[in-house]
């Protein structure tokens, strides 16, 4: 008697089941800087309380004095901050934050990023569509990534879904009644999409010599036994940022604790200098340093000397 095939024990069934697709968690933080902390140049400063202030009178303004009825998109603040890495931009969205009074939803790229087609916009409508959220504030930090321009000439799916994401977060902007801050090192990367929705663009650049003195002072403990010439610390030492500092600081401290001494020296602080400067030109200027970010520029903005050696490799090329 032939064996009947039993209609439970099928290939299909035995097949291992698709692994369930990762659920993302987002989670509210309560600030851990305030504008206190902050050592920005007066004009960042004055404008990072410009952003407090329109955030507390927009309901004033909106409402009782009637700019919502005439732009009736803008529903609540889009904040940017750019400029320079280390500079302090995502301390500066704690404090916006702290003297708010509200929480912040810290996300990065790759907390809503997902390798299935379509999750990552169902991610970010999922962000948005908390009616909880629009009590806190959404912070993009490296927003570049999410915020860039939107491919024209697409030839593969992973080019629909990029579009698509930037389409969906446009229009979860524009119905969304919460505050929103974003934070780039590189600005020029934006969709300019994105650029007209963001009412405030506030730039971050590398401290002067002033502002290094006070960032060395506040980041050196007074307890910290120390020997060195603070001023002139700033004053010889430029192209470093507040979080350069802080790790000058740290690693200084480290070296002449290693070393088995009581007091951190000027050599000591020379040294991390030194170790800094020269991570970051590997990073920037070394023919060896791996490009994990590519801007599109004029050709007037590309130095002489780069513009020359291309049209000499277009010759040798003919």
């Amino acid at each position: 008697m032939p064996l009947i095939p039993n209609s439970n024990n099928t290939d299909s069934n035995n097949r291992p089941k698709a692994p369930d697709k990762p659920e993302v968690q987002f989670r509210k933080s309560v600030p851990i800087y305030t504008f206190a902390d902050l050592i920005l140049s007066d004009k960042t400063l004055d404008e990072l309380k410009t952003v407090v202030s329109a955030q507390n009178n927009w309901k004033k303004v909106f409402v009782d004095w009637g700019l919502g009825s005439v732009m009736k998109e803008r529903k609540n603040l889009f904040v940017n901050l750019y400029g320079e890495s280390g500079t302090g931009k995502s301390m500066c969205a704690h404090a916006i934050a702290d003297a708010l009074g509200k929480k912040l939803i810290c996300v990065n790229y790759a907390d809503i990023e997902s390798k299935y087609v379509g999750e990552t916009s169902k991610n970010l409508s999922k962000l948005f569509s908390d009616p909880a959220n629009k009590d806190e504030i959404i912070f993009f930090d490296e927003a570049d990534a999410l915020l860039s321009k939107r491919v024209t000439d697409m030839s593969s799916a992973t080019d629909v879904s990029v579009n698509q994401t930037r389409s969906v977060l446009l229009t979860l902007l524009n119905s969304y009644e919460g505050m929103v801050i974003f934070a780039t090192n590189f600005i020029s990367n934006y969709d300019s999409a994105f650029m007209r929705r963001i009412h405030y663009h506030i730039r971050f650049e590398l401290p002067n010599a002033e502002l290094r003195e006070k960032l060395w002072q506040h980041y050196i403990p007074s307890q910290m036994p120390v020997n060195v010439d603070i001023h002139k610390l700033a004053e010889e030492h430029g192209g470093l940022s507040g979080s350069d500092i802080s790790t000058a600081v740290m690693k200084a401290a480290l070296n002449a604790a290693k070393n088995n001494v009581d007091v951190v020296s000027e050599s000591d602080f020379k040294l991390a200098i030194e170790s800094i400067a020269a991570s970051k030109k590997a990073n920037t200027g070394s023919a060896k340093a791996v490009i994990t970010k590519s801007e599109i520029v004029d050709e007037k903005d590309v130095p002489l000397s780069i513009r020359e050696k291309s049209s000499k490799n277009e010759e040798d090329i003919k």
